[in-house]
């Protein structure tokens, strides 16, 4: 009868080994919201690359980096390739989740040449608002989000946005090679964050962009307290951006962007023109908006 009951605590025991012992989830536990000292980090990782313009080593070195980034928060990642005047083209897409697809983008490329600035118009620009930002509240929403069951979340990081005006190129490149040539499904909506960091953060609606998927992200921002702090609803510019070749294919799409910046193409154009606080707001934002579903309007 000792041999039976000594058998028994030793099943007991490897089975409780067992249970134990089981394969974790691919994806880390989500931290509870939007971490903007985090974000911050990830800009000044961007800047310590250098200088990243289209076709660049430094470009290439920020990809891998976003990929690994990426993959260790349980993102599917793919890239997508082209060229323009033989340079090549890299748009790198994260995916989560297998319901409605909506879009989320930044570009990750910088303007090759601080063509308004007067002391050095060939320096070649760090991108710490206009390029960095964007893209760092991306990463921070990837580690951050909860995906709604009824969505499919896809974060795109585009290239080639920023040689606009050079050599003849325009501007957009590789968001318009990404709409040309989209995924399967195509995103029902996007929100394109470009230049979004700065200090004195002042995003007014844009002309270009959906007027009604505008209304519902200003509401929020008003919800958070951002309304005349960061966000200010009413029409300023009129931008051609990585948002414009959706637009013109018939999916809503929005530029949050703040062009009232000094710095633009210039070699200012560092991190240390960027705000956590800035960040924290756009990306609370984004992050309030998917976690509800995010609704093309909001039901009043």
């Amino acid at each position: 009868m000792q041999d039976w009951r000594t058998l028994l605590v030793a099943l007991t025991l490897t089975l409780s080994l067992a249970v134990g012992c089981q394969a974790q989830p691919s994806s880390p536990p989500r931290p509870k919201t939007f971490d903007s000292e985090r974000a911050l980090a990830y800009a000044n990782q961007q800047c310590a690359f250098g200088p990243r313009p289209t076709g660049s080593p430094a470009i290439q070195k920020t990809r891998a980096w976003l990929r690994e980034t990426l993959e260790a928060q349980g993102w599917s990642v793919r890239e997508q390739r082209g060229t323009f005047r033989g340079v090549e083209i890299v748009n790198l897409v994260a995916t989560q989740g297998a319901g409605r697809p909506i879009l989320i983008g930044a570009h990750y490329d910088t303007r090759p040449r601080a063509d308004r600035d007067p002391a050095n118009p060939e320096g070649w620009i760090l991108g710490g608002n206009d390029g960095a930002s964007g893209v760092a509240v991306l990463l921070e929403l990837a580690t951050v989000l909860d995906v709604p069951d009824n969505l499919q979340v896809q974060l795109a990081f585009f290239d080639a946005e920023d040689r606009g005006d050079i050599d003849g190129w325009p501007f957009s490149v590789g968001a318009e090679q990404f709409a040309a040539n989209p995924p399967t499904p195509q995103p029902e909506a996007v929100i394109i964050l470009d230049m979004i960091g700065d200090r004195d953060l002042q995003i007014y609606r844009e002309r270009n962009s959906d007027p009604t998927l505008t209304d519902t992200l200003f509401n929020i921002a008003d919800e958070l307290g951002y309304l005349d702090n960061g966000f200010y609803n009413e029409p300023r510019w009129t931008i051609i951006d990585d948002h414009l070749p959706f637009i013109q294919r018939g999916i809503p799409a929005v530029d949050l962007i703040d062009f009232d910046y000094p710095a633009w193409h210039t070699m200012d154009d560092t991190c240390e023109q960027l705000s956590a606080e800035s960040l924290h707001k756009v990306g609370r934002v984004i992050e309030t908006w998917v976690e509800r579903g995010a609704p093309y309007a909001l039901e009043q």
